[in-house]
């Protein structure tokens, strides 16, 4: 259960955190390049686990979050969702909204 306490530390600690295929300078899959350009597109600093060289958080983390897929893109302790929602929501303004809301309340806490 280790593993489980890992990806919840990562996720708490945290504000905007994407786990990805690579990094976002060098995406390893079209999804996490997608995903991680829509990210910094929108200003914010974020964090990012490369789940290829991390296969026991790439193993459980479907598990803890209940979405099979990767990249998945976590605000705030919450599982925003993979590279569609993610870039639907950037083309409707939503998401850079978001993470700046996200950043603004770690700020102040």
């Amino acid at each position: 259960m280790e593993i489980m306490e890992t990806i919840k530390q990562q996720i708490e600690e945290n504000p905007i955190i994407l786990y990805m295929k690579g990094s976002p300078n060098a995406p390893q899959c079209g999804f996490s390049m997608r995903t991680s350009q829509v990210l910094m597109a929108c200003g914010q600093r974020f964090a990012y686990v490369d789940v290829l060289s991390n296969p026991e958080i790439r193993a459980n983390l479907p598990q803890y979050g209940n979405w099979p897929t990767f990249p998945q893109l976590w605000v705030n302790g919450e599982l925003v969702g993979g590279c569609d929602i993610v870039t639907e929501m950037h083309e409707q303004g939503e998401l850079k909204q978001l993470l700046d809301t996200a950043v603004e309340q770690t700020q102040q806490s």
